[in-house]
């Protein structure tokens, strides 16, 4: 068997697993909540999924307190009410969970990470491989 081809059954790459730092519920809660312009309340919320699915009302509060809990969401007070919107983008959470995930694999398997990550990208795009070594150079130079 090829080395170079050889995928570990049972385990999650990489893509996959960015999407799954939340549960299901949490990710269609995110999702309502980045596909609008103004923050939302539990209600708001709640009616939303209402349309595609049966769910209690304590439920989407519950799973609101959790990803505010969680840094995810902001809240402010309007009246009685909680208004939730997201603390980051869709694009900042990912850039937030993939700097994570390679900060964790960093501290544990650094060298092994570092060379199958450019094995990785230089099998992709030649254009991808030049732009890597400009980053490398680019940081290099802030770090002077």
């Amino acid at each position: 068997m090829d080395r170079n081809h050889f995928t570990l059954r049972g385990f999650k790459p990489l893509r996959h697993t960015l999407e799954s730092q939340l549960g299901p519920l949490e990710r269609e809660v995110m999702d309502c909540l980045w596909s609008r312009s103004r923050p939302a309340s539990v209600r708001e919320v709640f009616e939303r999924f209402l349309k595609t699915k049966e769910i209690a009302y304590t439920t989407v509060m519950t799973t609101l307190d959790r990803l505010f809990k969680k840094g995810l969401l902001q809240r402010i007070k309007e009246g009685r009410t909680f208004l939730y919107s997201p603390r980051f983008s869709r694009q900042e959470f990912r850039g937030l969970l993939a700097r994570d995930m390679v900060d964790a694999l960093l501290e544990r398997v650094a060298e092994p990470v570092l060379s199958h990550f450019v094995e990785a990208v230089g099998r992709k795009d030649q254009k991808l491989l030049d732009r890597l070594e400009e980053l490398v150079q680019e940081k290099r130079k802030s770090l002077r």
